[in-house]
């Protein structure tokens, strides 16, 4: 092995994928972006994460949780010591995150219930239907903090059903144009790709509030899509793989402007 040779177990990068629930292109991208790169490379070149790397990937997931962009999250590591303490402050966070998020299911379980009941009283929908939404409703609840949901109703509230109609429909379009780039390979800074993917992000912004509450508002929907990519991709027309191909091709595309 190549690196820091330091004393401790060594993990490829599909172990770390496998364990951390990320995937290895995830993991490619943290490496391109500097966030998080294997300490060491076997002599064949393949990557091995060291214990140290693994306690920071796990900086990387918790800070992630609580709503950070990954250039935020970049900018605390910096700052931030690989200690006791900074580790400590770092899991206490975590945890009033997580008591917030339990606080949040039951109040979603409670909701549901309610719903179920409502239900039981009229027509069921088809059993599917009935699953999908209910997911789809559990990815929005644990995702966004109930200031966030009312910031996202106010901007769609503001913008108006006519407004927000049109905006699906040029978003289908956008799709469908870069797919098709996707498909053909065409490089991320090529000038077409460029725009299309600023005119995704003027859409997006639409929908998120000015300043540092719209920053937290598309951090947590990055993040709600990487957790539930599978849940969200089921209910669009398009193939799940498919459109996680897109995603990861812009994230490339903002990184080469």
């Amino acid at each position: 092995m190549t690196g820091k040779h330091d004393a401790g177990r060594r993990w490829s990068i599909g172990e770390v994928a496998q364990a951390s629930g990320m995937t290895v292109r995830a993991l490619h991208h943290y490496d391109e972006i500097g966030l998080l790169r294997a300490s060491e490379r076997t002599a064949s070149g393949h990557r091995r994460y060291t214990e140290r790397d693994v306690r920071r990937l796990y900086r990387v997931r918790a800070l992630r949780s609580l709503g950070l962009s990954l250039e935020e999250i970049a900018n605390v590591l910096t700052d931030s010591a690989d200690d006791l303490g900074a580790m400590r402050d770092l899991l206490n966070a975590q945890l009033r995150g997580l008591e917030a998020h339990a606080g949040r299911i039951q109040q979603l379980t409670h909701r549901i219930r309610g719903l179920v009941g409502q239900l039981d009283k009229t027509s069921m929908p088809d059993p599917d239907q009935f699953m999908t939404t209910l997911e789809m409703m559990s990815v929005f609840e644990t995702s966004f903090t109930p200031e966030q949901r009312e910031q996202l109703a106010e901007r769609r509230a503001e913008l108006g059903p006519q407004a927000i109609e049109a905006a699906k429909t040029e978003w289908a379009g956008l799709v469908v144009q870069l797919l098709r780039h996707v498909q053909d390979g065409t490089p991320v800074d090529d000038p077409r790709v460029q725009d299309l993917t600023g005119r995704w992000d003027a859409l997006a912004d639409r929908f998120h509030a000015e300043g540092a509450d719209g920053e937290r508002t598309k951090a947590a929907a990055q993040r709600m899509w990487d957790e539930n990519s599978e849940k969200i991709g089921n209910s669009l027309p398009w193939p799940v793989d498919r459109m996680r191909d897109l995603v990861h091709y812009l994230e490339r595309a903002r990184e080469a402007r």
